[in-house]
């Protein structure tokens, strides 16, 4: 597959996203619900200390699996990104499921951003009927992609901007209230942090738990692969934005865990809970003395949701488009409009998005429950396609003779960053079902819903490699020059 840089052409995407948009882009992809909402569990659950802990290891993890990217997104700037790298590095079977998988993933995630959105504006508005609000929701990140792609990144841009100001302000009231500077109360120290059976509650597999968890809220870095077809120089702005992301993890997540672990005991139930009124931010907030905490928060958990959606109708419908344009998926599907916007591929994914919600209002939400599942595996899926890739590139570059030093950007630490991404990664995949067996035996039921999307996955890989006899390309065969 070929992907010109030409502006001009209705046939090629439009390179406007600048390195201002990537850098809010990366950055908003870490933050969302899971640091608002689901950091509070993996307190209570694990205990500061240990929510601390399973978050770093996985920020490390994301942080060798996005330098891996970087490296192939510096070197073969392409829209269709891991999907392209695994068909060229490793076999066209592999890339074709990745790409299916990682479509599939994300069109699902719009519907749960919908069901999300309903749930946020029921807070204000108890008694309104959830479809207005989710058609609003699915309009206006429709709006969003199809007027350019340059709409999509400033979008993100501010999207990503307000949930950054939240964060910053957050840290800084947190600080304040442990130095008992804020809330009115004596300095705080290490008594909550410690307090009980803390820093560390209920032991390691508690902590593997969390450390599963966690892995969920970091979905979405990976975005920025997708990007490289659009963006400016993207040789230089790729590596330049994913190269912070590390610090940025470190900054908002583990300094975020530690200040909610100072201030609110890991005992306190309500961090249990995903009621925006009683998320860890909004608690903090009010023990300031900030009025309208739970409000405020709601309305920035509801840019953060939006934000999800957007960029996800922007990842799904390129991943589509590019599969189109290498044949595989409907030739339709393929095309651009006059403003370089795939729309075909945008509607055709808003469409199914919407397909999914709908499906939660109807058999108590059984085949929604199902879909969300499949897709809940899908973006491990694509990390550990990504970490595969990355190592045969490598290996590939060296096997043909290349010189390193010509790379754009190279990654640290190989071979241990992607074959460390890969480990935790499959330790993730194949945990998710641990719930399942127990001393009264196996939830089959339980297990299936758990593996659902890697059944999907081995299905697409399986079924296209039987049907075109694909096999795994030699090294000193990868296609290392189109691009």
């Amino acid at each position: 597959m070929s992907n010109s840089q030409s502006a001009s052409s209705p046939t090629e995407l439009k390179r406007s996203l600048k390195a201002r948009h990537l850098m809010m882009i990366s950055l908003g992809g870490t933050i969302g619900t899971g640091l608002f909402l689901a950091s509070g569990g993996a307190i209570h659950s694990a205990g500061p200390g240990g929510a601390l802990v399973a978050y770093a290891v996985i920020g490390i993890m994301v942080y060798y699996l996005m330098t891996s990217l970087a490296e192939m997104a510096a070197f073969m700037p392409v829209a269709g990104s891991f999907r392209v790298y695994a068909s060229k590095f490793v076999d066209p079977s592999f890339g074709f499921a990745i790409g299916w998988n990682y479509w599939y993933n994300w069109a699902i995630t719009i519907a749960a951003e919908l069901a999300a959105v309903v749930l946020i504006m029921k807070f204000w508005f108890p008694d309104s009927p959830s479809i207005i609000w989710s058609a609003i929701a699915l309009i206006t990140m429709f709006l969003i992609n199809y007027m350019s792609v340059k709409g999509f990144g400033e979008a993100e841009f501010w999207f990503a901007m307000i949930k950054v100001v939240t964060v910053v302000i957050f840290l800084i009231t947190g600080v304040l209230i442990i130095l008992g500077i804020m809330g009115g109360k004596d300095p705080i120290g290490f008594s909550n942090f410690t307090m009980g059976e803390g820093p560390f509650n209920g032991g390691f597999f508690t902590i593997l738990g969390v450390f599963m968890a966690a892995g969920f809220s970091f979905q979405g870095t990976e975005l920025l692969g997708v990007t490289a077809g659009e963006s400016e120089d993207p040789e230089k702005n790729i590596p330049k934005a994913i190269r912070s992301v590390f610090w940025r993890i470190i900054l908002f997540y583990i300094l975020a865990i530690f200040v909610i672990g100072m201030i609110i005991p890991f005992t306190d139930s309500r961090l249990l809970s995903e009621d925006v009124a009683v998320s860890p931010f909004t608690l903090v907030f009010e023990r300031a003395g900030l009025a309208f905490a739970a409000s405020i928060m709601n309305a920035i958990i509801l840019s953060s949701v939006l934000s999800a959606g957007n960029s996800g109708m922007y990842a799904s419908t390129r991943m589509l488009w590019d599969l189109a344009r290498d044949g595989k998926a409907p030739k339709f599907l393929g095309k651009l409009d006059k403003r370089g916007v795939p729309v075909n591929a945008l509607i055709v994914t808003s469409l199914v998005g919407c397909v999914a919600f709908l499906a939660s209002f109807f058999g108590d939400g059984v085949v929604y429950i199902w879909l969300l599942n499949a897709s809940g595996m899908a973006g491990f899926v694509t990390w550990v396609g990504i970490a595969i890739a990355h190592y045969r590139f490598r290996k590939a570059y060296a096997a043909q003779g290349l010189d390193m030093n010509a790379l754009p950007f190279r990654a640290k630490g190989f071979p241990f960053g992607p074959i460390f991404a890969l480990v935790l990664c499959l330790i993730i995949i194949i945990g998710q079902g641990y719930q399942a067996f127990s001393s009264n035996g196996i939830d089959w039921n339980s297990m299936f819903v758990s593996y659902i999307g890697l059944v999907l996955f081995f299905a697409l890989w399986l079924g296209y490699k039987i049907k075109h006899k694909t096999k795994i390309i030699p090294l000193k065969e990868c296609d290392l020059k189109s691009k």
